[in-house]
């Protein structure tokens, strides 16, 4: 069975997949050069994949990647980084409004700040998001106040109690 000239790999590249073996120390990686190598020797997807364990589907697709991509498209770290919405900078400032409404005695709902962050990030974001977004900056569950912070000092709420009416007395 003749393979499709788009999926050939030349010598050149043969020789860019040895160096990358030799180089590798992921073995994820390794399972996909050693396709790519396989490939090259002029193995047929069948072989490959009682070989190596992936679907012959699968090595059609680590091949075209290979082709479209090159060697980075393999062996290269496509995940990492920071995925979140907003920087750090920004969640800190967005979340300062939030301190400003629990630091005049409101209760600050979680429930009220998702909405406000999926309001700002232009989309829904999942129920665990905004709790890492909470952690992130120290956030943590607390029950409201015990008192309210522009109550009465304890002397002036005995004073009060020391004025009763004659007529209850």
């Amino acid at each position: 069975m003749k393979m499709a000239a788009k999926y050939q790999i030349t010598s050149a590249q043969k020789e860019e997949i040895e160096l990358a073996r030799k180089a590798n120390r992921d073995k994820r990686t390794e399972a996909k050069l050693k396709v790519l190598f396989m490939r090259a020797e002029g193995e047929d997807s069948k072989k490959i994949s009682e070989a190596t364990g992936f679907h012959s589907a699968y090595v059609s697709t680590i091949v075209s990647k290979y082709i479209h991509g090159g060697i980075e498209a393999i062996t290269g770290k496509h995940y990492g980084g920071n995925r979140r919405n907003m920087t750090y900078e920004e969640e800190a400032t967005f979340l300062a409004q939030f301190i400003d409404e629990a630091d005049g005695g409101h209760i600050t709902d979680v429930k009220a700040i998702k909405a406000a962050y999926d309001k700002k990030v232009g989309h829904e974001t999942g129920h665990g998001q905004i709790y890492f977004v909470l952690h992130r900056h120290g956030w943590s569950k607390k029950l409201p106040r015990s008192k309210h912070p522009k109550s009465a000092t304890p002397e002036a709420i005995d004073a009060s109690k020391k004025l009763t009416p004659e007529f209850m007395s």
